[in-house]
């Protein structure tokens, strides 16, 4: 089977199917070899990958009482 060769816009539009491992095989390497090759998209994966990472670590921490209560009472006033 030939490698595909794929764009700096197929990455970029197919970057989060990538990273969620959502993509087939054959597609995961074609933009595995693009990212070996261009520093651009190579950046930008990395920057979602470490987005990613910090959004589900603070997803993990509990808010502060203060604020908890803040948004309760924003959620009964409607």
């Amino acid at each position: 089977m030939t490698a595909h060769e794929i764009n700096c816009e197929e990455v970029i539009r197919l970057l989060f199917e990538y990273l969620d491992r959502e993509l087939d095989p054959a597609r995961s390497s074609d933009i595995d070899r693009h990212l070996e090759r261009c520093r651009e998209c190579f950046s930008r994966a990395e920057f979602e990958k470490k987005l990613r990472a910090r959004v589900h670590a603070a997803a993990e921490d509990e808010a502060p009482p203060r604020l908890r209560r803040r948004v309760r009472r924003l959620i009964e006033r409607f």
